[in-house]
């Protein structure tokens, strides 16, 4: 093995040339011993590669980058195995720097092709290439396995790899993905611009468990499936003068348009998916503005968009305020975004290759519907089971984390036994916790379309009371303006 010190230098990696500029050893602490390599990738794309000096057991593993990127995010050590540090991780910031801690900045991508380009399909798979050579120099072996787990822009993205770089991961996770990434530009100002005041968002919240909480047989606080609640917001109509009780005629106006998601004057679909009954205490911040950020997060991303990214350099752009819901409004983003939407329904070579795919969202989703990736999931495989890819639906958890009744969900450890011991998932434990951490509740969650149905015995808090349910069978195809993009598959760098 090399000392870590040896890695400061340059890797004339095919189309990836890389300047690591420090590598240093980060004694043991919460993480395991490791050497932490940072430097980059020819024009500008920054990375962390963090490689454990004793507890390698050769398996490499990339994290996604969120929202626009810019900074390198955390890069924890997984729980493959029987301790913590049994991978070398990595991360990227898509090749940009971000001016701000929040990443909602995009002036990076005004008049820079290459930068958006980097951002868009080239990144994560030339990190791929160099975090691989990092990790052949210094353990002398190029890694047993490898793989990919991201969230929310790092689900786009693990999805565009096993579209488009099928042979760089064994195993991929796409959690909560924006892989309908230029739709969802206009489904982020379409929240922006149907915002109700945060003080109703409780009330709303109540109203709609109360009336659906019941509808898969148990009374236990989660809405299992959102799309069979019909709550009508009208029902709380305010009387007389506007309270934080009920609701004023535009705010059930606004909160129908949530539900419902973009569309255009003609009722045309814009996006597939609307809001998830349910998930309303989690539009607090991404629906509804927040002080500190000078909007919602749905605002900025949306205004922030428009102004720099997703239309052709050089030609007109746009804003939140301008933006119109039309469908030739959606046709307008389509010639540069395509590069980084992850639609394509051809997997065929990562099948081929041996890869595994968990793709996995909360079904309480205020950021991206789970909704649309129902509908990627039913045009992907047509609602046959797949031996090399599985879905899972997570009641009531929110945007990558968080929820109102389950909390956290983690398939890292089924994806390694899956790929490397041939275990395919059957069932994933999600879990509950309170504001101080502690687990208040663990339910199953199976390969969609199953269903965890309470067996009449025991506590609705543990996950050993709960059996796998087949409903009846639907097509989760959604039709909308956008669906001549699923045959559009995008760039591909070398």
């Amino acid at each position: 093995m090399r000392q870590c010190a040896d890695l400061v230098r340059d890797f004339d990696i095919p189309n990836a040339k890389t300047h690591v500029k420090s590598a240093v050893v980060v004694p043991k602490g919460a993480e395991a011993e490791h050497c932490d390599v940072r430097g980059t990738i020819e024009p500008d794309i920054g990375f962390q590669v963090k490689l454990p000096v004793s507890t390698y057991q050769g398996r490499y593993l990339q994290y996604g980058c969120g929202g626009f990127c810019g900074i390198l995010f955390p890069a924890p050590f997984p729980n493959c195995g029987p301790g913590s540090g049994d991978a070398a991780v990595a991360v990227t910031n898509d090749g940009h720097q971000a001016p701000d801690q929040f990443g909602f900045d995009t002036t990076w991508a005004k008049t820079n092709q290459a930068a958006r380009d980097d951002y868009f399909y080239r990144a994560p798979h030339v990190v791929s290439k160099a975090a691989k050579q990092l990790i052949t120099t210094y353990y002398g072996t190029a890694p047993r396995k490898s793989y990919f787990n991201g969230c929310s822009n790092g689900g786009r993205e693990a999805l565009l790899l096993a579209q488009r770089y099928p042979d760089d991961f064994d195993g991929i996770i796409a959690a909560a993905p924006g892989n309908y990434f230029g739709p969802l530009v206009a489904y982020q100002a379409w929240l922006a611009r149907h915002a109700i005041p945060d003080a109703k968002l409780t009330p709303l919240h109540n109203a709609v468990m109360a009336a659906c909480d019941t509808l898969d047989g148990l009374a236990d606080n989660q809405i299992d499936d959102p799309r069979r609640c019909s709550y009508d917001p009208a029902k709380l109509l305010c009387a007389d003068a506007d309270q934080a009780s009920c609701l004023t005629q535009p705010e059930v106006d606004n909160v129908r348009a949530l539900y419902a998601g973009p569309t255009d004057e003609h009722g045309k679909r814009l996006y597939p998916g609307g809001e998830p009954y349910g998930g309303e205490l989690a539009w607090a911040g991404w629906v509804t503005p927040i002080p500190e950020f000078g909007g919602s997060i749905s605002a900025l991303l949306a205004d922030n968009a428009l102004r720099n990214l997703t239309y052709p350099i050089g030609k007109p752009h746009s804003s939140l305020q301008d933006f119109k819901f039309t469908v030739p409004e959606l046709r307008r983003l389509e010639p540069e975004l395509v590069k980084a939407n992850a639609l394509s329904l051809d997997l065929r070579r990562f099948q081929r290759s041996g890869g595994k795919l968990i793709l996995w969202h909360g079904a309480s989703d205020e950021a991206i519907p789970f909704a649309g990736t129902l509908d990627y999931w039913q045009r992907l495989t047509h609602g046959l089971p797949q031996n090399w890819a599985r879905l899972f639906v997570v009641p009531t958890m929110y945007h990558c984390q968080g929820g109102s009744a389950l909390t956290d969900f983690d398939p890292t450890a089924a994806l390694v036994a899956w790929v490397e011991r041939g275990t395919t998932p059957s069932r994933i434990i999600a879990e509950g916790r309170d504001a101080q951490g502690n687990v208040k509740r663990t339910r199953p969650v199976f390969p969609y379309p199953l269903t965890a149905r309470y067996d009449g015995t025991g506590s609705i808090d543990d996950a050993s009371n709960f059996l796998p349910y087949r409903p009846s069978v639907s097509n989760d195809k959604i039709h909308w303006a956008g669906e001549n993009l699923y045959y559009k598959p995008g760039p591909v760098a070398p």
